[in-house]
């Protein structure tokens, strides 16, 4: 049996080694390496590829959603509201911007942020929200923007996790994750369901006054060049990257299709397992299982973990400690935060390995590590 990894990037790059060495060869000998045709490319094929009318691709996920945030024209004190169940990124951003956070529970099921504690913590201040569709699980963005809609207020998604995931909406139609809001963010960090070898990101809007303003900012708020109207920053996608992606682009689907297959076998194998909660999927959205992550019952999280290990077996946390809890936060003096869902699941969750090249195996071997020690 191969060793057993989180992710394993490099099996997936031997897969499409010869289309990916010649896209980063033909970037070298055309040494268009900033915002080349590359770059160009890449922005409207994901544009194809989303149904949206604007992609602007810059240097990783977090500054897609700090150039967001700095287009929608925030001052000082406005309120964001987030959900605490996240990886740091989504409300750092909010932070660095001295704008405050407004951290709301999550939905036990789905993780992502629950749209009932969402209303009640609307003010006359709230601006903007940044529902998460973690772990490759839609937030409910049907109900989101209804309430976005009703109180005037912007919507950014974070779709880090979910590219490629569609949302079902109660009339039946579709649309591709991180189209649905306002504007869009997503990172193409390398373990990501369309991950380049380095770091990456992309906003997209169907907004033509946002998009223009958001290509400004990423680009020193030039409107020409020496030309610069607004404040901005310097957040490029390179073009070694965007060819990269261009590739794998291409094969989204399909593995996004492989990690559901993994899911799906980890859910057959922990069918009647009362110990173990696996993720659910909601009915208005398909799941691309950016991580397979568990709900422990009544199971020593750290023990399971060092089991697994010795069994050659990673396991992860995402996250043990939650945005409300962490000490950046101090400084909004927002006080003690009630938040049991996300305090419940940061004591409970863990994640098991998945990706695009997993065999049955190495499936066979994880699940049969973690049924031996949980019924032990």
């Amino acid at each position: 049996m191969r060793p057993i990894q989180m992710v394993d990037t490099r099996s997936q790059y031997l897969k499409i080694k010869k289309e990916v060495d010649e896209a980063v060869l033909e970037v070298m000998g055309s040494s268009a390496f900033i915002n080349g045709p590359a770059v160009q490319a890449f922005a409207k094929n994901l544009e194809n590829y989303l149904q949206t009318r604007h992609v602007i691709p810059c240097a990783n996920g977090t500054d897609a959603l700090q150039i967001a945030l700095m287009a929608l024209g925030l001052q000082p004190g406005d309120e964001v509201m987030t959900p605490s169940f996240t990886f740091i990124a989504t409300t750092e951003v909010v932070a660095l911007l001295q704008l405050k956070p407004v951290f709301v529970e999550v939905d036990k099921q789905t993780f992502c942020i629950d749209i009932d504690d969402l209303e009640k913590k609307i003010t006359p201040q709230t601006k903007a929200i940044i529902p998460v569709h973690l772990y490759g699980q839609a937030a409910n963005m049907e109900a989101i923007m209804k309430l976005a809609d009703k109180h005037g207020i912007a919507v950014i998604e974070d779709n880090a996790q979910a590219i490629g995931a569609d949302f079902i909406f109660g009339d039946g139609t579709k649309r591709k994750t991180g189209t649905i809001g306002h504007i869009g963010c997503t990172s193409f960090y390398p373990s990501k369901n369309l991950g380049a070898f380095g770091d990456g990101g992309a906003i997209c809007t169907d907004d033509d006054a946002l998009a223009a303003k958001m290509r400004m900012i990423a680009n020193h708020g030039q409107s020409k060049r020496y030309y610069h109207d607004t404040v901005g920053c310097n957040s490029r996608l390179d073009s070694i990257q965007a060819a990269i992606l261009n590739i794998k682009l291409q094969h989204l689907d399909a593995y996004n299709q492989a990690r559901q297959a993994v899911a799906h076998f980890y859910n057959q194998s922990f069918l009647g397992q009362d110990k173990l909660t696996v993720p659910f999927t909601a009915p208005f959205a398909t799941h691309v299982y950016h991580q397979y992550t568990l709900i422990l019952n009544d199971v020593d999280r750290d023990a399971l973990i060092a089991y697994l290990g010795e069994k050659g077996v990673p396991a992860m946390i995402y996250y043990p400690v939650a945005g409300h809890q962490q000490k950046m936060f101090e400084q909004f003096k927002i006080g003690q935060q009630n938040l049991p869902v996300t305090d419940w699941l940061t004591s409970r969750v863990v994640s098991l390995p998945i990706h695009t090249e997993m065999d049955e195996a190495q499936l066979q071997w994880i699940t049969q590590s973690v049924l031996e020690f949980i019924n032990q």
